[in-house]
C-alpha cells in the first residue's frame, strides 16, 4: 500500500511527553528530561517526533499532553520548527499513558467525532520514515474498522529492554495487519532468544493508531472509573494562556496505568502491523550508543573529549574536558555538576543512582545548573553562606513576573544588552556595566526591551535563597 491513504484521511498526531528519562542521567533530569535533549542530531527527541507529521496533507497539527512543568519548553521547541499544536494539555499529576491518551481522545471528539489518533512517545527515534508512513497507511483501514492498532518492530537481536508482542492470524480484508495474540513483558536473555528464534514476536514500539471514539469505548468497558475521572478532569479543566489545564483533583483520581495494561492486553480489538523502520527507544546509554555515529574503535564522542586506546565506549562532555585512557565498554558522561562512569553492561542501572539522589534530596536528581524558563534561563554560578550568584539571560521582548522576596535582596549587574527594571512602580533603564539593587520586600520586575538577548549577573543575599521565596503579583505566563 502507498502512503496515499494518509492524504485522504486526516490523522491527529498525539505527542506523549511524559517520563523523567532517569536511565539517561545525568543528561536527562526531571525538570529537563531526555525528550528535550538533542542526543543524536541538531533536533531534540520531541522535535524529531513532531517532524514526522510535517509535509503530508494527511496529518493535522499535533496535540501534545505533558507535565505542567514542561509546557513552555514544549511550546518553544515546537514554535522554533514552525509547528503550532492544536493544543497542549497539561497533566497536574503523572498518571501514565492510558489516562493521558483518554484526555486527548475526549478533547478531539469534541471537535472531530471521527478523529483518528496516532499516539507516539516523544523519546523514540525512527530512522526510516518511508517505512513508518507505509505502516501508518496500512493501519488506517483497520483503525477505521474499529481496531486499536499498534506497530510491532521486527526484532534483529534478543533485546531484554523492550516489551514484546506475539502476533496472531492476519486480519481479514486488511492487508499487512495481524491480530495480537498477547503482550509480553521485558524478558530475560533466554526468553528473548526464544522469542527471536520463533519469528512470531515483535518489539512493542508503544505507538498506536486508533479512533478516539473506539479507544474511549473500550476504556469505558475495561476501566470505567478511569474514564469517569478523566471526563470530570476535562469538564472542570480550564484554558490557560494557550494551554488546556486538566483539573488536578479529578485527574489524580484516575488510576495510573499504561495503555497496554489498561486496554491492549484485555481487548479483542488489538491489532499489530509488523514493521522494519529503524526504530529505537532511546531509553539507556547502551541504546544511545547503538544509534550514534562511532569512530573506528567503536567509540561515540560528544563534546570536548580526548581518547587514547579506548574501545566501544560512550564519552560525553557538556563543557569540561574529559580524557580517557586504556578503557573499553564504558559510559562516561560529564556535566558541570555531575560525572557518571559506568560499565556499559551495567549502565541500565543508572536509575538506581537517581533513586539514591531522590532519597538524599539532592538537586542533581531534578534539575541542571542551567534552568530554563519561558522568558529565558538562569544558571547557578556560585553559592555560599547567605549568598548565591546566578547568570541570567532574558530573551528579546520577554519579561519576568512582577514579584517580591521576603528573605533575600538582589543586586543585578548588566553585562550585555539593556534591562528595563521596575522598582516599586518606577521604571529605569539599566545598560551594560551598570547595576541596580533590589532590597528585601521591594516589588520589582525585569524586562528586556531590546532586540538582542539580555545577560546579567544576579547576586542574591539573605537568610533564605530558595526559589520558593518568590511572591508573584502578576505574570505574562499565567504563573501568578
Amino acid at each position: 500500500m502507498s502512503t496515499r491513504a494518509l492524504r485522504t484521511t486526516q490523522i491527529h498526531p498525539v505527542l506523549l511527553s511524559g517520563g523523567a528519562g532517569t536511565r539517561l542521567w545525568p543528561l536527562s533530569r526531571a525538570i529537563h528530561p531526555k525528550q528535550f535533549l538533542a542526543l543524536t542530531s541538531d533536533r531534540t527527541l520531541l522535535q524529531e517526533t513532531a517532524a514526522r507529521s510535517l509535509g503530508d496533507a494527511g496529518f493535522a497539527d499535533p496535540v501534545v499532553i505533558c507535565n505542567e512543568e514542561h509546557r513552555f519548553m514544549i511550546h518553544e521547541q515546537l514554535h522554533g520548527m514552525g509547528i503550532e499544536p492544536q493544543t497542549i494539555i497539561l497533566e497536574s499529576a503523572a498518571r501514565n499513558t492510558a489516562p493521558a491518551i483518554a484526555a486527548v481522545a475526549l478533547w478531539l471528539m469534541d471537535r472531530d467525532p471521527d478523529a483518528l489518533m496516532l499516539a507516539q512517545p516523544c523519546d523514540h527515534l525512527i530512522g526510516s520514515l518511508p517505512d513508518f508512513y507505509l505502516a501508518v497507511a496500512k493501519g488506517v483501514p483497520a483503525a477505521q474498522a474499529g481496531h486499536l492498532v499498534t506497530f510491532g518492530v521486527v526484532p534483529d537481536k534478543p533485546e531484554t529492554g523492550y516489551g514484546y508482542i506475539r502476533t496472531g492470524a492476519p486480519l481479514a480484508g486488511v492487508d499487512g495487519v495481524r491480530a495480537v495474540e498477547h503482550f509480553a513483558e521485558k524478558p530475560n536473555s533466554e526468553t528473548a532468544e526464544r522469542y527471536l528464534a520463533s519469528g512470531n514476536y515483535l518489539w512493542n514500539s508503544g505507538i498506536f493508531l486508533m479512533s478516539a471514539r473506539q479507544y474511549i469505548a473500550e476504556l469505558e468497558r475495561l476501566q470505567p472509573d478511569m474514564v469517569t475521572a478523566v471526563r470530570e478532569a476535562m469538564s472542570a479543566g480550564k484554558e490557560d494562556n494557550g494551554f488546556f489545564r486538566l483539573d488536578e483533583a479529578c485527574f489524580t483520581a484516575a488510576a495510573s496505568l499504561s495503555i497496554d495494561h489498561a486496554v491492549m492486553e484485555h481487548t479483542d480489538k488489538a491489532a499489530v502491523i509488523p514493521v522494519e523502520m529503524a526504530w529505537c527507544d532511546v531509553g539507556s546509554w547502551r541504546s544511545l550508543w547503538d544509534v550514534s555515529h562511532k569512530d573506528d574503535a567503536g567509540n561515540v564522542e560528544q563534546g570536548d573529549v580526548i581518547l587514547q586506546d579506548v574501545k566501544n565506549s560512550y564519552v560525553h562532555s557538556d563543557g569540561r574536558l574529559v580524557a580517557a585512557i586504556g578503557v573499553e565498554d564504558l559510559v562516561i558522561v560529564a556535566t558541570d555538576d555531575a560525572v557518571l562512569v559506568a560499565d556499559a553492561a551495567h549502565a541500565k542501572n543508572v536509575g538506581k543512582v537517581v533513586e539514591q539522589l531522590r532519597r538524599r534530596n539532592r538537586s542533581e536528581e531534578t534539575h541542571h545548573t542551567t534552568v530554563y524558563r519561558p522568558w529565558g534561563y538562569y544558571r547557578a554560578v556560585d553559592i555560599g553562606y547567605r549568598f548565591q550568584v546566578k547568570r541570567i539571560m532574558v530573551k528579546p521582548g520577554a519579561r519576568l513576573s512582577l514579584q517580591k522576596h521576603h528573605h533575600r535582596a538582589e543586586h543585578w549587574i548588566v553585562v550585555q544588552g539593556t534591562a528595563l527594571v521596575q522598582r516599586d512602580g518606577e521604571n529605569r533603564l539599566v545598560r551594560e556595566n551598570e547595576s541596580v539593587h533590589i532590597p528585601i520586600g521591594m516589588e520589582h520586575r525585569l524586562e528586556n526591551p531590546g532586540k538582542l538577548p539580555l545577560h546579567l549577573i544576579e547576586v542574591q543575599s539573605g537568610a533564605y535563597l530558595g526559589e520558593d521565596d518568590i511572591v508573584r503579583l502578576s505574570d505574562t505566563y499565567g504563573r501568578a
